[in-house]
Parts: C-alpha cells; sequence; structure tokens
C-alpha cells in the first residue's frame, strides 16, 4: 500500500505541475483575466472534471501561481543576499535588487501577475501574504545588520510624518527605527516601480543601458534607505 500511495502522490505532483505549466503558457498568451480551467484542461487532455479534483477553481488556480511567482523571486533575493553575506551592506543591498530584477525580466508575464494590475473578480486570500513578503523580509535584514553593525545614516524624518512612521516599523520591524522603516517602505516601492517600468515598457526610447542605470538606481535607493557607501 505504501508503494501505491507513493506512485498516486508523485501522480499528483506530475499532474500539479503539468497543469501550473499549461496555466503559465495561458497567462503568457492571454493573460491572466483570461484564464480558464476549461482551455487549461483541453490542451493538457483531461476532462474539466478531473482538473477540479486538483484546482476547484480558476481563483484557486491563480493563488497557486502567484504564490510560485512569490516564491520564485524571493528565492531570487534569498540567494543574492546569501552569496554576498561577506559584503557590506550597500553592496548586499544593489545585488538583492538586480537579482530582484533579473528574475522579473526573465519572468515578465509571472511578474506581471504579481506586481501588474488586479485581475477581476479575484481576491487574493491569506496564503499569498508570507510568500509577498519574502523580498522586503530580505531588504529588512540587510538593514537591520547595517544599524546594528557599521550603522546607517537615518534620513530626516518630518515631524508630521512620525506617527505613521511609528506605526511602520511597530508594524515591520520593531526592532530598528521609524525613520528607518520609512526609508525601507519607500526604497521598496521605488525599486518595483522601477522593475516595472520596464518589464511594461516604459523605458522604451527613453533608458538604453538599462543594466547601468538599474544599479545605478538601486544604489541611491540603500543609500536614501540610510546604507553608508564604502569609505
Amino acid at each position: 500500500m505504501t508503494t501505491v500511495r507513493g506512485a498516486r502522490a508523485r501522480a499528483r505532483i506530475e499532474i500539479t505541475a503539468a497543469i501550473k505549466d499549461e496555466a503559465r503558457t495561458q497567462l503568457a498568451a492571454e493573460g491572466a483575466a483570461k484564464l480558464s480551467l476549461r482551455a487549461v484542461a483541453r490542451e493538457l487532455g483531461m476532462v474539466s472534471s478531473a482538473l477540479y479534483r486538483y484546482f476547484p477553481s480558476r481563483d484557486d488556480l491563480l493563488t497557486a501561481l502567484i504564490v510560485d511567482a512569490y516564491d520564485a523571486v524571493g528565492a531570487a533575493a534569498e540567494r543574492a543576499a546569501a552569496e554576498t553575506a561577506d559584503r557590506r551592506p550597500l553592496e548586499r543591498w544593489t545585488a538583492v535588487c538586480r537579482a530582484v530584477r533579473a528574475w522579473a525580466v526573465a519572468h515578465p508575464h509571472e511578474y506581471a501577475l504579481i506586481y501588474g494590475s488586479p485581475v477581476p473578480g479575484y481576491t487574493a486570500p491569506q496564503d499569498t501574504i508570507a510568500p509577498a513578503a519574502r523580498v522586503g523580509l530580505v531588504l529588512i535584514e540587510i538593514a537591520r545588520r547595517a544599524h546594528t553593525g557599521e550603522g546607517v545614516a537615518l534620513p530626516p524624518l518630518p515631524e508630521a510624518l512620525r506617527p505613521e512612521a511609528a506605526r511602520l516599523a511597530a508594524d515591520i520591524a520593531p526592532d530598528l527605527p521609524p525613520a528607518l522603516a520609512v526609508g525601507l517602505v519607500a526604497a521598496w516601492s521605488q525599486l518595483f516601480g522601477l522593475i516595472s517600468f520596464e518589464v511594461f515598457g516604459q523605458f522604451h526610447r527613453v533608458v538604453e543601458d538599462r543594466d547601468t542605470f538599474f544599479a545605478t538606481a538601486a544604489r541611491r535607493l540603500g543609500q536614501d534607505v540610510g546604507l553608508l557607501p564604502r569609505g
């Protein structure tokens, strides 16, 4: 019986992967709004009722794709952080940003699924929250190590922003100064703004040397957070 259960589990994993692969193909061709379980089943030679055993609804399939995408870009960020563990915080920050951008450029349709326009009629469940936080947590940890190590140059914090800064710090990093939390949230949003402009074609005929442009912009974001440059 154990052998039978193992074979069934492997078959389920393989079929689930095939369903998600075909769904990604449809995302690239039609966009998330037109994703159809019936179309996926048809392309795989399955009857719809069989596919529903794996994903009961379109939203369940979308959620699985969204979680996979967040996990993939989060893993790219974490690898970059681990590979640069012996470098200074600003260098690590830039390396992580570049890894996130590289993943987005290589997977534009998956990036669009998580950072593009909302899918009509779809509401992301709680399952997506932890995967979505992975990139942000990597950046926070780099700032944390800088703060407890060589120090950071805290950005000025206007008086009117102090209550919101305190709330942000309590929410995302209670051990960090509120000014640093504000800088991190601002940099996080600007990072994905830069990437979105490139992935969605806004830099067409504007920025030509995009590698150098992005690396410079990402480094400046790190400095805006308060990470100290060499020397």
